[in-house]
């Protein structure tokens, strides 16, 4: 299999890190960003020239066209370009300011479509690449105190499903990863929190255990590197691809859910057509 050329963002831990590992070991080569480059330097002793470090905050648009630009001229094409860069937000709907929506829309909405739309010159001109957008089960599906979050990524499955429509007749493919409950730090040391409001202490407390009882064990972020590289080798990838045993039956509740609903309500639904 020829070696491919992955742009990776978000490299310095969790799954962009994992991924970047899983890459570079089977002789691929990676352009890696992170905002403190430093934590690659591992890597870069370990595979040298395959690996590409760049200072990058996603948020930046004009950095981002720099960013996709110097990978495609130091490695001469781009094959694989991840939207991995992001958060999590943990914030009732009432409790969120200003400041922490636009940051977390900025972070993981506006970064994915800039690197996109940087990349997306290239991979026309080549007429092949896949980009590969990291969404969750929460960008389908939704729970209490993480409303911005799944804000942001209900819109990153949107944006990328009109796109996937628009680039295929370039040759390009587009996959939604959604991973379920995994041990990145997502809920860790990388996630933001709003002030608790008094008046949902209680709510707050609640929700935490229905969390933990929900996502249960949670998933090894280096397993999930196989099956990654399984998508990107595929001839004809997925749109949308669970990671972890537990989003299936998280989706198909919420589903049935829906389209009970939706055909309950259909007579005024129709109705309302006139």
């Amino acid at each position: 299999m020829t070696a491919k050329v992955w742009f990776i963002t978000g490299a310095s831990r969790g799954f962009g890190r994992e991924w970047a590992i899983a890459a570079l070991e089977r002789g691929d080569s990676v352009a890696a960003t992170a905002r403190d480059t430093s934590t690659l330097d591992d890597l870069a002793a370990e595979y040298g020239d395959l690996l590409l470090p760049i200072r990058l905050d996603v948020t930046d648009r004009e950095a981002d066209f720099a960013a996709v630009a110097a990978a495609h001229e130091h490695f001469g094409r781009l094959d694989v370009v991840v939207n991995n860069a992001g958060y999590g937000h943990f914030g009732l709907v009432e409790e969120l300011t200003e400041a922490e929506a636009r940051d977390q829309l900025e972070t993981n909405l506006f970064g994915a479509l800039w690197v996109t739309q940087a990349a997306l010159p290239f991979l026309r001109e080549q007429g092949s690449g896949h980009i590969l957008q990291v969404s969750s089960i929460g960008g389908i599906s939704a729970f209490p105190l993480v409303g911005i979050y799944h804000a942001s990524k209900w819109a990153l499955e949107g944006i990328s499903q009109s796109l996937a429509q628009e680039v295929a007749q370039f040759g390009i493919h587009v996959t939604l990863i959604e991973p379920g409950g995994f041990s990145t730090d997502w809920a860790g040391a990388s996630a933001r929190h709003s002030e608790v409001h008094p008046a949902y202490e209680k709510f707050h407390a609640e929700v935490q255990e229905a969390r933990k009882a929900r996502v249960g064990t949670p998933g090894d972020p280096t397993a999930s590197a196989a099956a990654v590289l399984k998508v990107v080798d595929a001839e004809q990838p997925p749109l949308r691809i669970f990671l972890g045993a537990a989003p299936l039956g998280i989706a198909e509740k919420d589903y049935e859910s829906r389209l009970a609903t939706w055909r309950e309500w259909q007579p005024v639904s129709v109705e309302a057509q006139g």
